[in-house]
């Protein structure tokens, strides 16, 4: 991966076996990335991407203010994503412990106390996606690490903004995003694939995506998939 720096954006970007130049600016935060086919010279991809500067600058503001406008407030009426489906959110007052139930293929029932803050309500959604996150990828762990002939000693979830996942080779540890739960069972299936390679391979170079290619032939429709925004 190389940088380019114009009018202070920083720009990535990949070179692959393509055969034009692509441009995308990624939710949430705006990250701008340019696909080049391998062989051409970086400064060529400059002369590209100065020439789309006003299209990158509008995109980066549409981007920001759709991210702004996925501000949740965790009341009934809301659509809320969980493992690539849309939920309409039903909240419900009730003095019993606060919990989330999921309605067919419809809704999520979400049980808070009367009193309870936008906060509360959102940490009660976010304790449900955890476990839900928690429950479901160990098996699909185990899967990978068998196909691939490798082992880790643990992971973690955590909410990040910028990566899905990551892979202390050292640790043996991956760490995966808490925002996974809500994209679809094939876009975590392929950040546990990815993070697990990386005991194999350390960087993205050609090996490593040998590796993804052998065991998920459609890996790069799956990441564009995966960095689509959803609310």
């Amino acid at each position: 991966m190389e940088y380019l720096n114009i009018e202070g954006i920083v720009i990535e970007v990949e070179f692959k076996r393509i055969k034009n130049i692509y441009l995308r600016v990624y939710p949430p935060n705006a990250r701008v990335h340019i696909s080049a086919p391998k062989g051409i010279p970086i400064d060529r991809v400059r002369v590209f991407a100065i020439d789309k500067m006003d299209w990158i600058h509008k995109r980066i503001k549409v981007v920001l203010e759709t991210e702004n406008k996925s501000f949740r407030e965790f009341v009934s009426g809301e659509f809320h994503w969980f493992r690539g489906k849309k939920y309409f959110l039903n909240v419900i007052y009730s003095n019993h412990k606060p919990r989330v139930e999921l309605v067919g293929d419809e809704f999520i029932n979400l049980y808070v106390k009367d009193n309870a803050t936008v906060k509360q309500r959102e940490g009660v959604m976010r304790e449900f996606y955890r476990n839900e996150l928690k429950c479901y990828l160990p098996p699909l762990i185990e899967v990978w690490e068998e196909r691939l002939s490798v082992k880790i000693d643990c992971f973690d979830i955590r909410l990040m903004k910028s990566i899905w996942g990551s892979c202390n080779v050292r640790r043996r540890k991956i760490m995966f995003n808490l925002e996974l739960i809500k994209k679809s069972d094939v876009c975590i299936d392929y950040i546990v694939l990815h993070e697990l390679a990386h005991l194999l391979e350390r960087s993205h170079n050609a090996r490593f995506k040998s590796i993804l290619d052998k065991h998920m032939p459609s890996w790069r429709n799956v990441k564009d998939e995966l960095n689509k925004f959803v609310g």
